[in-house]
């Protein structure tokens, strides 16, 4: 019997499995398919150190009309989608309203700022550091009405927050990216960023450090979790898995799986879409077109073509709306080649209505712990949060461990 079994093997659990066997602990990290091939693997590939606030969702009646007609690209509001999180959008709703947003960012704030020193040595030691670029990321506009205005907010975000910030008119974006065949304003420059060139091999590399440290991963669903006299078990592929304790960090398939042990989980399930294309030219760094809100990623794999938000069920069948108005933006904005996949990539971002992650021992289940919830940012943030989760299975208290506590937001 192992000390802890971590479900779900993406950045966030794998994170955590390093952090708990860095203090001595057995671990076992099992899921149902390799380390990194689920949500980890879909991201623009940035490690976000500048994102100090949370995405909230508009509050004056104009902007929540113009989002639920679907005017910019960067969501897509579908009423099976509204109907099936209406409890969870509204909480989201109410924590968007700019005292509880403020308030929310204080804590946000100080998890992101960590984030780039707690990937560093996992890299380093992971030998990963040729899938890295710490150099940036770009916000590029067309319309400079929306530079000005955003630029003003970046600066607010940089004064208030300590982030680095460059603010590049639209021939210093071209002198940075060459590459480029259309013309913008200017751009907004992200200094605290690292950019990663295969986030799913990322996630990899850091689950062969574990291995490499003497920790096993195995292949197991999640779904077949069940109590086992004072511990836990899984089927695993060769028999049971046993452990004393449990860590349920599966992303969005987290709250369906709490349900069973009694626990009411809202969460906002924002839908990301992906294309990587052959014969782009090299950009040097990820560049987040604002005209359709897509960030074009340099990926071993291609220029990665990554959309905003969809919110719609999780079983809804594949929509391509957002991500052929991005792959018709970056064809304006490179010579691409044909997407490599036939079918986009589809994922799922765990987004709970406090917009912070949770973390701890479940309140009334002794030895189940969670960890999920980091919404756009859990390959930002699975290693600080996995620090603290650590830490709390030690016994330790922090303000920032007791604002991520799972007894403040399950019932």
């Amino acid at each position: 019997m192992a000390e802890v079994l971590i479900l779900g093997a993406g950045m966030v659990g794998t994170a955590t499995a390093l952090a708990l066997q860095a203090r001595g602990h057995d671990v076992v990290l099992a899921d149902r398919r390799a380390p990194g091939r689920e949500t980890s693997y879909g991201n623009a590939g940035v490690i976000q150190g500048e994102a100090a606030e949370p995405y909230g969702l508009p509050t004056r009646p104009l902007e929540l009309l113009s989002l639920a007609l679907g005017a910019k690209n960067a969501v897509r509001v579908t009423p099976a989608g509204v109907a099936d999180q209406f409890g969870a959008l509204m909480r989201y709703l109410r924590n968007s309203l700019p005292a509880r947003h403020r308030a929310i960012s204080a804590v946000y704030s100080q998890l992101t700022g960590r984030a780039i020193a707690a990937h560093e040595p996992l890299v380093e030691a992971a030998g990963a550091g040729d899938l890295m670029r710490p150099h940036g990321f770009r916000q590029a506009y067309a319309d400079p009405a929306r530079l000005e205005a955003d630029s003003r907010n970046a600066e607010r975000l940089a004064r208030d927050y300590g982030r680095g910030l460059r603010l590049l008119d639209g021939a210093e974006l071209a002198r940075a990216e060459p590459g480029l065949r259309v013309s913008y304003a200017g751009a907004i420059q992200w200094e605290d960023c690292w950019a990663c060139s295969d986030p799913g091999g990322l996630v990899t590399a850091y689950a062969g450090l574990f291995a490499q440290r003497g920790g096993e991963v195995v292949e197991a669903d999640a779904q077949s979790l069940s109590a086992d006299g004072s511990g836990w078990r899984v089927a695993g592929p060769d028999g049971p898995i046993t452990a004393e304790r449990v860590v349920l960090a599966l992303g969005p398939w987290t709250p369906t799986l709490l349900a069973r042990f009694g626990y009411l989980v809202p969460m906002v399930g924002k839908r990301g879409y992906h294309l990587h294309f052959r014969g782009a030219p090299t950009l040097n760094l990820p560049l987040m077109d604002m005209t359709v809100s897509s960030v074009m990623s340099p990926m071993r794999a291609g220029l990665r073509v990554a959309t905003g938000a969809e919110l719609v069920p999780m079983t809804a069948p594949i929509n391509r709306r957002q991500i052929t108005r991005a792959e018709a933006r970056a064809r304006q904005m490179f010579d691409l080649g044909e997407a490599v996949e036939a079918t986009p990539w589809v994922g799922t971002r765990p987004c709970l209505p406090g917009m912070l992650p949770l973390l701890g021992e479940l309140p009334r289940t002794p030895g189940l712990w969670v960890h999920f919830g980091h919404g756009h940012q859990g390959f930002t943030l699975g290693p600080v949060t996995a620090e603290l989760l650590a830490a709390a299975m030690a016994g330790e208290t922090s303000p920032l461990i007791a604002a991520l506590s799972p007894a403040r937001a399950m019932r």
